[in-house]
């Protein structure tokens, strides 16, 4: 009766949990925008025609991490950009998305902030006098708020050092004389900003949210608004009606902060269910990626690059079918346009920009003004379907590049992303990862509970996977030391404290999975949850009890551990102890990882860490010594 109703219990609280996620999620999913506006009126003049006006362009870069322990490259290649680049390309104005420093301890496995990789960025800054050539927009990333007590600590080295120097999110107003344009950061860094790795999320109070709509509202006269900031929106925490839906009147977010996701993906975009693409761009850290971004008569093109390669090629008209949004673009005025128009730019003067449409020349392409080549063409003759646009430029260096893209003059045709892309970006991971926490917990409490009460049943021969997986779990769950053992184990991860130690500054504190508390105050963290899935009930908790299952069921065999060593059977026994030794291995490497981040006192302190790994030894010796008649009524069923 108690176990049932033990059961009850824990079944309710985590349904309740699951219902009260979920509702969240699909709260914030299906809230309407609070900027929502009805379609735009055709707006087919000015169309992009053989006039050098309505056109200017900017750069993105981000994930720059200027470190004083790796790579000098970094720096020595950044005052290149902002000399050689930026000379070049002429850019109106630069958006460095966050991570502008590394912040991290020699070793690499701790963080904080030195004061002299600041001070590398502020005098590549000066020493190339990008200030005067255009207009430098810098914020923060979860790097540059590591290990900060509060905004107004000494150790906050952007207020010092940055060009912005104003903590919290701003709108700039690009002004022209065709129209002006507004560019919203989205400042989503933790304050206070705890150290590695609790700070991989962003995170927006209801406050942030305010005050980003009423920046959101700012911006509704501009011709187009461009939001930025250095978390993708699927790191970043917001209450309802979400992040997304409060910029649904953008044209696009540009970000970076995954860095491709080490190379594995490239290309991070997508575009949100409101129509405002989410455009992640490579790091500069090992990847030295950059973006160029251009609105020519409002229609919004890009470009991903790689510094240093050159010529720079950007098509602007016709634009990527793609990256087409007809809810923040006049499309209509491709359809009314005259010329091809597209943006190049080398260290040598350009010799050629061809032009090919579905794989036939066009023609060379004609110098307008500045970087803008133009080359005369008829809509028309393309109205149906979707074709393909390639050009080729050439450099009097000998370089040469080619772009192309799939663009369309009809409507109501679209392209879909990478939907690996799109997971990747649209996923609010917090969500997933709190009901997966929740239900691999359930699942184990519900697993022991279940086979500790059950009765055992015998088990003929021959047994299957299945006979023999059920067998041991009753065998752990019927010896109080391993089922006490498990249960204490699952429990504590859910409900416990994680550890204690330095989290801010010098000042100590202790977490859980859901949060941690330091000056008297808990403040949520839902990266934990993330440490508690992977690195805690997948990557030990469970393959321990897995392997303690495996263990129990060769005792009941009858077998010793050097009997069972000695069964040659190698290759079926060694990768089990192999793989077991693996993850005990990083689980000791886990405890120097927090005694580098977080001190002695944490070392000491972590029941999760340093006394699971002092104590797991202790309970697979026991499960291999313990007295065989602890087994007699296992081992009599397993003969019958």
């Amino acid at each position: 009766m108690a176990a049932a109703l033990a059961l009850r219990v824990v079944a309710g609280l985590a349904a309740a949990a699951l219902a009260a996620m979920l509702l969240e999620y699909y709260g914030l999913a299906d809230q309407p925008s609070p900027l929502s506006q009805p379609a735009p009126h055709p707006r087919p003049h000015p169309a992009p025609g053989s006039g050098a006006s309505n056109i200017f362009w900017g750069l993105q870069i981000s994930d720059i991490h200027l470190s004083r322990f790796r790579d000098p490259g970094r720096a020595v290649d950044l005052e290149k950009f902002c000399s050689e680049t930026i000379d070049t390309i002429q850019p109106a104005l630069v958006l460095a998305t966050g991570d502008l420093t590394d912040a991290k301890t020699k070793e690499q496995w701790g963080s904080r902030q030195h004061e002299v990789e600041w001070q590398t960025y502020q005098s590549i800054l000066k020493k190339t006098r990008v200030l005067e050539k255009t207009k430098w927009l810098d914020i923060k990333g979860n790097h540059d708020a590591y290990n900060i007590p509060s905004l107004d600590s000494v150790k906050n080295y952007y207020r010092k050092y940055s060009v912005v120097r104003k903590d919290g999110s701003f709108h700039y107003l690009h002004s022209t004389p065709f129209g002006n344009y507004s560019f919203i950061c989205v400042d989503a860094t933790l304050n206070p900003g705890p150290k590695r790795p609790y700070n991989f999320f962003g995170m927006l109070d209801k406050t942030r949210m305010e005050e980003l709509l009423s920046l959101a509202k700012e911006s509704s006269q501009s011709n187009h608004t461009i939001w930025f900031g250095h978390f993708t929106t699927s790191t970043m925490f917001s209450p309802s009606p979400g992040i997304r839906s409060i910029m649904s009147s953008a044209t696009a977010y540009l970000c970076g902060h995954l860095h491709t996701l080490g190379g594995l993906m490239p290309v991070l975009h997508t575009r949100h269910f409101q129509g405002t693409l989410e455009l992640e761009v490579g790091d500069w850290k090992d990847n030295r990626r950059y973006r160029i971004f251009a609105f020519d008569h409002d229609l919004f093109s890009f470009a991903d690059l790689i510094f240093g390669k050159w010529p720079v090629v950007l098509i602007t008209n016709p634009k990527s079918l793609r990256y087409s949004c007809a809810k923040h673009e006049p499309l209509e005025r491709l359809f009314h346009s005259t010329h091809i128009r597209v943006l190049a730019f080398s260290l040598s003067s350009i010799t050629s920009v061809t032009v090919k449409i579905n794989g036939v020349h066009l023609g060379q392409a004609i110098h307008l003004s500045g970087p803008i080549f133009i080359l005369k063409w008829n809509p028309r003759n393309y109205s149906n379907g979707t074709h393909n646009i390639e050009v080729i430029v050439q450099d009097s260096a000998g370089r040469s590049t080619s772009a192309h893209h799939i663009f369309s003059v009809q409507e109501n045709i679209h392209l879909s992303f990478d939907p690996m892309a799109s997971f990747v970006l649209l996923t609010d991971h917090y969500i997933w990862a709190r009901v997966l926490f929740v239900l691999i917990a359930l699942l184990q409490l519900t697993v022991l509970f279940t086979f500790r009460y059950q009765v055992c049943p015998e088990l003929k021969e021959p047994s299957g996977f299945v006979n023999l997986t059920s067998f041991s779990l009753h065998v752990l769950s019927k010896i109080k030391i391993f089922y006490y053992s498990m249960l204490l184990l699952t429990l504590y991860t859910v409900l416990g404290n994680w550890g204690r130690g330095v989290l801010l500054g010098s000042r100590r504190g202790f977490w859980f999975f859901l949060s941690f508390f330091v000056d008297k105050k808990f403040r949520k963290r839902y990266y934990f949850f993330l440490i508690g899935i992977f690195f805690q009930l997948v990557c030990f908790n469970i393959p321990l009890m897995a392997y303690l299952c495996w263990s129990l069921l060769h005792r009941c065999f009858g077998h010793s551990f050097r009997s069972h060593l000695h069964q040659g059977k190698y290759l079926k026994i060694l990768p089990f102890h192999l793989l077991m030794l693996l993850l005990y291995i990083w689980q000791v490497h886990s405890c120097y990882f927090l005694y580098v981040t977080y001190g002695p006192l944490a070392f000491l302190l972590s029941p999760l860490r340093t006394w699971l790994t002092l104590l797991t030894p202790v309970l697979i010796r026991c499960v291999w010594t313990l007295n065989s008649t602890k087994f007699g009524n296992f081992m009599v069923q397993l003969k019958t």
